[in-house]
């Protein structure tokens, strides 16, 4: 480590990681200087081990040694240092219900039909059923704010701790996505992966060597074309006019990858 990385906080990551990719948005989003060390799953570094044992990323580990390792902490600590948009700023409820469905039962039934195999127990379009049984609340909640954020007209932290779940069920298939009955989240899916926030997120970084230092990420800000950076294509779609969407409830617990 030396003198430019000493008093950030160490961010380890491992790009295609959906849980990392919402980190990393919001890391982004608040301009909160990292230094980023990009690892292997497969090769995990002994640092990362020796400072959180269930060895998963997304890891950060503040400069008082304090160490976060869940992704929406992450993003929670993130948005603590600046948020000017108020990500966390209303329906909180409807937020929290909306992450746990997907982190649980949504991404359990996403894995299995991205990894589906030939000892797999069901058909892989049984567990894209039960995956899509989210998807239409996700639609529902869609057309109650006119396509523009899951609960409320612009983009919020539900949008970001969901969407890269949502792009990863959506590139299982991309032509069976692009043909299902989703208008709304076709359109915000598609918002949200040409953001100039998303494509600061993937930005491709060099892979970790332990007891070298990391990159230095001071995530420049971003000229917004749209809320949060997104291009305004949401107008393309025409909002639907369901009924109230109910909370979408599950008793499953949470676990990052």
């Amino acid at each position: 480590m030396n003198d430019t990385t000493a008093a950030l906080p160490i961010f380890y990551s491992f790009r295609r990681c959906p849980f990392a990719m919402r980190a990393r948005m919001a890391l982004a989003y608040a301009q909160a200087p990292v230094e980023v060390r990009e690892i292997e799953l497969g090769e995990k570094p002994a640092e990362l081990l020796a400072i959180s044992p269930k060895a998963t990323v997304p890891v950060l580990q503040l400069a008082d040694g304090t160490v976060i390792e869940e992704s929406l902490d992450i993003m929670r600590w993130a948005l603590d240092q600046y948020d000017p948009e108020e990500w966390q700023g209303i329906h909180k409820n409807l937020t929290a219900e909306l992450i746990l469905a997907n982190d649980t039962s949504f991404k359990k039934n996403l894995d299995r039909y991205k990894y589906h195999s030939e000892t797999s127990e069901h058909p892989k379009e049984h567990y894209r059923e039960l995956a899509v049984e989210f998807l239409r609340h996700l639609e529902r909640c869609l057309g109650y704010n006119e396509g523009r954020g899951l609960v409320r007209g612009t983009p919020s932290f539900a949008d970001y701790a969901i969407f890269p779940f949502v792009r990863q069920f959506a590139g299982t298939d991309q032509a069976w996505f692009d043909a299902a009955p989703f208008p709304l989240l076709q359109v915000w899916l598609t918002t949200r992966i040409r953001s100039d926030r998303f494509a600061q997120a993937m930005k491709k970084y060099p892979l970790w060597k332990s007891g070298e230092p990391g990159t230095v990420e001071n995530w420049a800000p971003i000229r917004a074309t749209g809320p949060e950076g997104d291009q305004l294509i949401w107008t393309k779609a025409k909002p639907t006019k369901p009924a109230k969407a109910e909370p979408y409830k599950t008793k499953a617990k949470r676990k990052d990858a």
